[in-house]
């Protein structure tokens, strides 16, 4: 039931496939290049194409800094901290333009498998929807299951909390789980 924390701090930076930028990989499925699930969080620190993935479904979400308008195939979209995060197939030709100054900003990706990104503010609730999900924490908090095997655990800020199998009986519903963030208006980011 513990989850697997992997704190961005303690995972070496690797250049961009393009050697755009630099990007921290948190979590491969299978590990290796043959991954099905990827999650990694990137520097931006200039504009410039990003690289990409055939045969991969992506979302991008920005965490720190004031966001970037993305360029997919011709088309301009807008993303900031407080936005959803977008999704857009890793095929396209994609572009970045800074709106003001450097971003941080988490991708999944997802090669033959379903999933989405989504946003969760603190204290609204989650249902995972699936048994293999994750957190990733923008702020300090907590998580608790409820029931025969009670559980708490710390989340600290800029960690992704990776469930393999979780519980079918997990959910974030006021009975069953709950993940409390020890400060307010941040968002925090959820795989599965």
């Amino acid at each position: 039931m513990q989850p697997i924390l992997v704190r961005t701090v303690d995972v070496p930076a690797q250049p961009w496939k393009n050697g755009g930028g630099v990007t921290r990989e948190l979590l491969a499925l299978p590990e290796g290049g043959d991954w099905r699930v990827r999650i990694s969080v990137a520097d931006v620190a200039s504009d410039g194409p990003f690289s990409t993935f055939a045969g991969v479904d992506r979302w991008f979400a920005v965490l720190d800094g004031a966001g970037v308008e993305l360029t997919i195939d011709g088309n301009a979209r807008r993303v900031t901290a407080d936005d959803d995060a977008l999704a857009f197939a890793g095929a396209g030709e994609t572009r970045c333009r800074l709106i003001d100054g450097p971003t941080r900003d988490l991708n999944l990706m997802l090669r033959g498998v379903a999933g989405a990104l989504a946003r969760i503010v603190p204290g609204a609730t989650w249902r995972p929807e699936a048994r293999a999900c994750g957190l990733y924490a923008t702020v300090p908090g907590a998580w608790r299951t409820s029931g025969r095997d009670d559980a708490t655990a710390a989340v600290p800020a800029h960690v992704l909390c990776w469930w393999h199998d979780a519980p079918a009986a997990l959910a974030f519903d006021g009975s069953g789980w709950w993940l409390r963030a020890d400060t307010t208006g941040a968002a925090m980011r959820t795989a599965r």
